[in-house]
């Protein structure tokens, strides 16, 4: 089965190659990232990450869902020491960099739970797989028509965090300004969890970034920085 909808403001596509009817499993799926976009999208007025945000409603009144992916925020900007941060001076709430990555691994979940054994789930690029193996390539940071690398996911998730699709996006909390000082993190970690919020927070650290999330426990990583110089730590599952 293969299946592409636009949910979140970017493409996603599932396949699954096990035997069987998954079209209810991939309905789920799509159900699912549905609602994150309209209870967790800044950009929706009546979204509850915009209530929230407005004061309309209490940290103690949001649901369990927004309160985890919350922690999750709070996690990754003191481990940065606040260059990855969702409350920027100026702006409004913004969560997203760990909600997507979040939202489809828990639609992974759906799929597993549903049976399914062997399937890929890309989100805009950033992707979960399970039963591979599944060859995952990474863009060139500055050639949109070429690859640095191609991966071989067998179980686990696989994230970029660059410029090159939306510009000076990414902000180093610390400074109120775009991060600058690489051109790419990628992260394979078990989750999209994981891979996307740390390919994100090591991106908004800067130059420190890459050696950050080489010591982020159950990561590989390969990051491009301004100078067109390489680190790719060593258990990068690089494909033959």
């Amino acid at each position: 089965m293969h299946r592409v909808e636009h949910v979140m403001g970017f493409p996603v596509s599932l396949r699954v190659d096990d035997e069987g009817d998954f079209a209810a499993a991939a309905d789920a799926v799509f159900g699912w990232l549905r609602e994150v976009d309209a209870r967790f999208s800044p950009f929706r007025a009546d979204s509850e990450v915009s209530r929230l945000d407005r004061g309309e409603l209490s940290a103690s009144e949001v649901s369990p869902d927004l309160a985890e992916v919350l922690a999750l925020c709070e996690e990754y900007r003191l481990a940065t020491g606040g260059a990855f941060d969702v409350r920027l001076p100026g702006r409004g709430l913004d969560p997203c960099a760990v909600v997507k990555g979040w939202s489809v691994q828990r639609a992974a979940e759906l799929l597993s739970a549903a049976g399914a054994r062997r399937f890929c789930l890309n989100a805009g690029g950033d992707v979960v797989a399970a039963g591979g193996p599944w060859r995952v390539g990474v863009r060139h940071p500055e050639h949109a028509d070429q690859l640095c690398l191609v991966l071989e996911i067998t179980d686990g998730a696989v994230a970029t965090s660059g410029r090159y699709e939306r510009g000076d996006h990414i902000v180093d909390g610390r400074t109120g300004r775009p991060a600058t000082g690489l051109l790419s993190v990628t992260v394979v970690a078990p989750t999209l969890t994981e891979a996307d919020s740390a390919a994100t927070a090591a991106f908004a650290m800067g130059a420190d970034g890459a050696a950050w999330a080489a010591g982020r426990p159950g990561c590989e990583v390969f990051v491009v920085d301004t100078d067109r110089a390489v680190l790719r730590t060593p258990g990068l599952p690089v494909a033959a």
